[in-house]
Formats: C-alpha cells, structure tokens, sequence
C-alpha cells in the first residue's frame, strides 16, 4: 500500500505537467473563466475525456495485491486491475463544465477503461461515469452558491474515489479479490486522486484570478489615460489636443508610437517613425483610409500591410481604430508596433477601450460647444432685452440737449458709448471684472436719469477689494434695469426711485445685493423668478431666469440667487458668487471640435 503511494504521485505529475501547459493557452484559459456554450463542453469532455484515457494508459497493474511496474497499459490480465487517477480528470471535468461535460468526459474515460480489461473493469467504468455525472451536479450547485472552492474540489474527488471503491466491492468478483485490491489501492488513490483534484483547482483559481488582475490592470490603464486626455479632448479634435493625447497614450502602452488623424490628415505622431509620419500632413497609410471607411478596428501584422509609403519604415505591426461621433467616423487612434509580437490580444482591448472612451469625449466635447453656444445665444437674448425705444430715445435726448446743454450732452454721448460698448464686451467674454458691470450700470442709469430728471437715484457700496472678481457681464445691469422700468410705476411717482448696490466679501464669497424701493413683486410670481420665463403684464422674468442659467453653467452649486419682495416695500435680489476661480473654465468656441 505504501509503495503505491510514489507511483501514483508520479501520475498525477504527469497529469499536472499537461494540465499547467494547457493552462499557458489563452484559449484554455478563457474556457476556464467563461460560461460555456456547447462548443467551449464539447471541448472539456474532449480534454477531460483524454486525461482519463492517458491515466487508462498510465496507470499501475496490481496482480493479488503485487504491484507491477509498466510504463504503458494497453492490456490487463482478467485477474489483474489498475491504480489509477482516472477519476480525477472525470470530477475536474464535471466541476468546471457541469453535468453534461462530466458525463462526456466519464464515458470516454470508462469505456476506454472497460475495452483494457480486467475484473474490476466493469465496477471503474460504471464508477467512472457516475463520477463525473456526480461531480457535475455538485458542481453546478457549488457555482450558484459561490461555493465553489479547491478544497470543497477536493473533497468531492475524495468521495467519488471511495464510491469507486464501494462500486469495486459491489460489483467485481471473485469477492476475496476485489476486497484485497481495495485494501492495497484505496488509501494511496483516495489520497492521490484528492490531493491531484486540489492541486488542478488551485490552477484554475490562480487562471482566473490572474485575468481578473490582468483586466483589472487594463481597466485602470484605461480610466487613466481617459482621465488625463480629457481635459485636451474636449478641445476637439486638433493639432495641439492631439498631440498632448498622444503622449499620454504612448507612455502608458507597449505602443512603439501613437497618431491621431481625422477624416483627411495626421494630427500627431508620436514616438517611431516620427521622420516621415508629420502632422499636418495627408494620410499616409491605406490602412488609415480603411479603417475610415469601414468605421471598423483593423489590424496590420506587417509593414506591408500598413501600406505606408515611406522606404525603409521601421513601424511593422498598427493596431487602428474609428473615433466616431454620433455613430460617424471622424478619426482614427493607431497603436503602431516595431514587433509584431507585442501586438498581443492586451493590446487590442486596451486599444478599443480607449476608442470607445475617446468616442465618448468627443462626443461631450461636441456637446459642450453646443452649450457654449446656447449660452452666447442667452448672451445675445439679454442684449435683445434692451428696448429698441431705449436707443431712440436716448438719441433724442441728447439731440435736445445739444441745444441746451452741451456739455451735458457730450456726457451722454460718451455714457451711450460706454453702454453699448458694454453689451459688445458682455457678447464676447463669458467673465469680467466687476468693475466692468457696474461702469454698465452707472451709463445706463445717467441715459435714464436725463430723460427723468429727479426720478431715479443709485448709491453704490461696493468694497473697494472686489471690484476685480470676476462676474458673468449682464448681472446687475438687468436687475437695474428692472427696478426702472417695473418697480417704480403710478404709485411711486410722488417719491424718488432709489437703486442701491452693495457688495461686500463673506469668506471666500462675494455677496452682491441690488435693492430697490419700488412696488414689489406680486407673491403668486416671486416663486417662479429666476426658475423659469413667467407671463406677465410687466415681464418676462426672462433676465432673472437667464442669470440664474448662466450661474448654473459657469460656477456649478457655488453661486446663487435670491430674492425677497415685499408689496410696496420694493425687491432685493441677492446674488452670491466664488471669489477663487473655482469656476468652470470655458473652452474657446473656436478649439472645440465642430463635427
């Protein structure tokens, strides 16, 4: 019994030798870890089914309990029977692919034990089958419950050995015979065949965890580079975002170089072959051309079948895939390789999960050119409030008081040049000081009080250290705008309008308050300001709501907008925005990618 015990182990090193080279196969590997379809079961019963013919063939002759050493079985006397580790690869089979795969594997195992022969040969065949069908079931149970462990493996092999050697004594006659070969082989193959069944489990757990890591790995390289080309793909496709990608993309690959092109050139090129691939350039490569075309990854194994034009080439292996924008492609992204080997499958999936990835951020890039533009169109809906009566009435003003007062009307002249230069300035930049809006005001109050003299009056209270925070232009010229012309009706004509702006800091804030002693708002509309456009004999409450918008675009939570009214007490409209520039910088329309 004990001198059994080296001969078996050197089975089951033999089976593991197979087994761990086997496991150095990508496609064993991947059948490993995956569901399997009938394809990937036919292919374990077949594998599982031949580790139990080679263990048939492998195994070790006991003659009335003597051990005979062949190095090969290919017949066994009637009265003689093997020690084998045939039921370990049936119960692996039934373990990894479940019933199906164990009844396969166990019925080319035992039918190929029952054709060598023996007096147990019918007992093994049948323990054989029902070995793998056990296994299969326990199997598939195991897996659902998440308890699917090499040592729970282990077990099972242990127990499908001594069902074998229960069968051996149920049925293999002459009796005497069958209890003395029990006694000679069931410790070392009980032993042997669970230790194996141990050991193969543990080689398939380190398969999948290894590819876990391994797609673990690539998911952050992914994520990444994702993060740190962001900022420069939603610049859009050109030369100088490109190019900043490219690097990032060449440092955290096996890539010997990186180009990005769109529809008609190269836009970077980075790494080998940079000589004769020049940005700016027209596609060099068929290979770019087809890829833009078919809107589909494509693969080159030889600097051939990159097709480039430039003699003595050293690129010899590209990877290159569509970067699409509303399912249209617009670019490429090339993973360009010096050795094809290093083209490997990891390569290929990185390579299309950035694809998809930069897809993504072009396409987010393009959306945001969209919302900076909707935003210039709010821009402009603000300039569209100036009433065109305001413009003629303001020439005419001064057309009166050219006669009357000079001096005067050169000063409005030069406060109506102020406005309108204002609303120009307000057009173009998304920020701008302080300082800036309230010069706004104060030209468009002195246009209004020379119409009415005595009407209206401003007092500012400004801190002097804020006047260059950054503010979106056509803040308060709109709220001044609005106490003018609603707050300060029929009922208030016997009192002097009175506009007051103060601004003071509160940490790293800036509170700006506009207040006024008009009439007030209506309570059934002050709810609905700033959040939405109203209906109104008086208004719109379109400047509250697009100011309210441009906050939420610009500085995200950080600014806000409040207002209290109280029925003939007048309105105060408080604004609170970030002093820091912990803003969202807006990217210059002209950068953007235009699709």
């Amino acid at each position: 019994m004990i001198n059994l015990l080296p001969l078996m182990l050197e089975r089951v090193g033999l089976l593991l030798i197979v087994v761990f080279l086997l496991s150095r196969m990508r496609s064993f590997r991947q059948i490993i870890q995956h569901e399997h379809r009938l394809k990937e079961k036919l292919t374990l019963i077949a594998i599982f089914g031949i580790f139990g013919i080679i263990s048939n063939y492998t195994g070790i002759e006991i003659n009335h309990g003597i051990t005979l050493t062949q190095v090969w079985q290919t017949d066994v006397d009637y009265d003689s029977a093997l020690a084998n580790t045939r039921v370990l690869g049936v119960v692996l089979g039934g373990l990894l692919g479940g019933p199906l795969v164990g009844l396969g594997s166990g019925l080319i195992a035992g039918l190929h034990r029952l054709t060598l022969g023996g007096f147990t040969s019918v007992a093994c065949s049948i323990s054989t089958i029902l070995a793998g069908i056990v296994a299969g079931l326990l199997g598939v149970r195991l897996r659902r419950k998440g308890k699917n462990t090499p040592w729970r493996a282990a077990a099972i092999g242990i127990v499908m050995e001594c069902v074998q050697m229960g069968i051996i004594l149920l049925i293999a006659r002459p009796f005497e015979a069958a209890l003395e070969l029990v006694y000679v082989i069931s410790v070392p193959m009980i032993a042997i065949n669970g230790f194996g069944t141990l050991l193969f489990m543990l080689i398939a757990q380190s398969i999948v965890q290894e590819e876990e890591r391994t797609r673990a790995r690539q998911t952050h390289n992914v994520l990444h580079i994702a993060d740190q080309t962001l900022p420069f793909f939603r610049q859009g496709l050109n030369a100088n975002s490109c190019k900043e990608v490219a690097a990032i993309i060449l440092r955290w690959t096996h890539a010997d170089a990186i180009a990005i092109t769109d529809r008609n050139q190269v836009l970077a090129h980075i790494g080998t072959g940079s000589d004769h691939h020049i940005p700016m350039q027209s596609l060099s490569t068929q290979l770019t051309r087809n890829v833009l075309e078919q809107g589909r990854l494509l693969k080159a194994t030889s600097r051939e079948q990159i097709q480039c034009n430039h003699e003595g080439c050293p690129l010899q292996a590209a990877i290159v895939i569509p970067l699409k924008v509303r399912r249209q492609t617009v670019g490429t992204l090339k993973l360009y390789f010096s050795n094809p080997q290093q083209m490997d499958k990891a390569e290929q999936e990185l390579a299309e999960g950035l694809s998809k990835l930069f897809s993504t951020q072009l396409e987010l890039a393009e959306a945001e050119l969209q919302r900076k533009l909707l935003k210039d169109a709010e821009i402009k809906a603000l300039q569209a409030q100036v009433h065109p009566h305001f413009l003629f009435n303001a020439i005419n003003t001064i057309s009166a008081l050219c006669r009357t007062d000079p001096d005067q009307a050169r000063k409005l002249l030069q406060q109506l040049g102020v406005f309108f230069r204002s609303n120009l300035q307000g057009a173009r930049e998304m920020l701008i000081p302080l300082r800036k809006e309230l010069e706004h005001v104060e030209a468009y109050l002195m246009l209004e009080k020379a119409r009415f003299p005595g009407k209206y009056s401003i007092r500012l209270d400004i801190e002097p250290s804020l006047e260059q925070v950054p503010i979106p232009p056509f803040t308060l010229q709109p709220l001044v705008e609005n106490a003018v012309r609603h707050a300060f009706g029929p009922s208030s004509r016997n009192r002097v309008g009175q506009v007051t702006i103060r601004g003071r800091k509160d940490k790293e804030r800036m509170l700006l308050i506009t207040e006024d002693n008009g009439c007030g708002i209506p309570a059934d509309l002050l709810g609905s300001l700033g959040g939405q456009i109203v209906k109104s004999k008086k208004g719109t409450g379109t400047a509250l709501y697009n100011i309210q918008k441009r906050f939420e675009e610009i500085y995200g939570g950080e600014a806000s907008l409040r207002i209290e009214s109280d029925k003939h007490a007048g309105t105060k409209v408080m604004i609170t925005v970030p002093i820091s520039s912990h803003y969202r910088g807006e990217q210059d329309a002209e950068s953007v990618y235009r699709g």
